[in-house]
């Protein structure tokens, strides 16, 4: 099955999925360099939906947000990993400094961020309860980050 889609199409999807029925849930992130508390964090999202769609930042908008040298990995190589997770449904990505357009795009039904928030500091909470959805809170305490293994592989390398 297709995993990778564009917003628009996808948009689509969502809408038949939800007249199914369906909970539709929504992750975002860079997934530079995957590491276990992506894993988690994704896995955690996936048994409070049906359904799990994750959109990544494409390359301008990682390197935006992280600067020069990010990403790693390009967007191509960080779909297909993803694509290979049994628990991700569908993917799709987005260009801006914030998914809030995806949101909107999207409608889904929880938008999910991960434990280095509360529910009150996620960006797009607003957009979330102007579309009738939910945030929540999943994954375990943020002790991973792509930064900080990239600053260990410098290190180890002096």
């Amino acid at each position: 099955m297709e995993k990778i889609y564009r917003r628009e199409k996808l948009s689509e999807i969502v809408n038949k999925l939800k007249k199914q029925g369906k909970t539709v849930g929504f992750a975002n992130g860079c997934f530079d360099l995957l590491h276990v508390g992506h894993i988690r964090y994704l896995k955690d999202a996936k048994k409070n939906c049906d359904v799990l769609i994750v959109a990544l930042n494409t390359d301008e908008s990682v390197r935006r947000l992280k600067g020069e040298g990010r990403p790693r990995t390009p967007l191509s190589e960080r779909l297909e990993i993803m694509e290979a997770i049994e628990f991700v449904d569908y993917l799709t990505f987005f260009s801006e400094d914030t998914v809030e357009h995806t949101l909107r795009i999207l409608k889904p039904d929880i938008h999910f961020k991960g434990t280095d928030y509360t529910v009150e500091t996620v960006p797009e909470r607003k957009v979330m309860e102007e579309l009738g959805g939910k945030v929540m809170i999943v994954g375990d305490p943020k002790d991973h980050s792509t930064t900080e293994i990239l600053e260990r592989i410098k290190n180890e390398k002096r």
